[in-house]
């Protein structure tokens, strides 16, 4: 194998990455997320978590609701955030893309209601970096896991495909070498 090979990040690895740049995107001030739908190793859609289309963002006004400094801050009023899942599938929908049997990425384990969009939407394999369920909710999420509706599998970036990755980032990337 060239050196060159062992340099490129796997596919899987690539797909986070899509995915944690689409999460630059966020306009949500508790936590950015990112998605990308994957079919056949091509980009489907991305998505990032954010207010609706046509609303303030957040990140404008600097809260999500007045006097609550993000979403999270209240226990009874419910985030203004659309999910990163939902917006992917969303933009896959509005496109006329069907998500059958593609598979999809994200930096946050989806919630349990995103799972459940997930699911409908044809995905039965979903990617993520971090946990999010906890408590009751693992119990749905494993029932469906269980009723064979959707596989979840925990991934990360290596430390040298993120070092390389931000080289790319840093610096230009299509300069040919002397």
């Amino acid at each position: 194998m060239l050196s060159s090979e062992k340099e490129r990040p796997t596919w899987d690895e690539y797909f986070l990455m899509i995915a944690k740049l689409a999460a630059t995107r966020s306009t949500c001030l508790a936590f950015p997320v990112g998605a990308v739908i994957v079919k056949d190793r091509q980009v489907l859609a991305t998505g990032y978590n954010g207010s609706p289309s046509g609303s303030v963002h957040c990140t404008a006004q600097g809260f999500c609701y007045p006097e609550l400094s993000s979403c999270d801050a209240s226990s009874s009023l419910p985030s203004r955030a659309v999910h990163a899942e939902a917006n992917a599938i969303a933009q896959a929908a509005k496109h006329g893309i069907s998500t059958e049997g593609a598979i999809i990425y994200v930096t946050l384990e989806p919630c349990v209601s995103c799972l459940k969009l997930v699911i409908s939407a044809g995905i039965k394999q979903v990617f993520f970096e971090t946990n999010f369920n906890s408590g009751e909710k693992l119990l749905v999420r494993d029932s469906f896991i269980k009723d064979g509706l959707v596989n979840l599998t925990k991934i990360s970036l290596s430390e040298a495909t993120a070092k390389r990755a931000s080289l790319f980032l840093l610096n230009p990337t299509s300069i040919p070498e002397s």
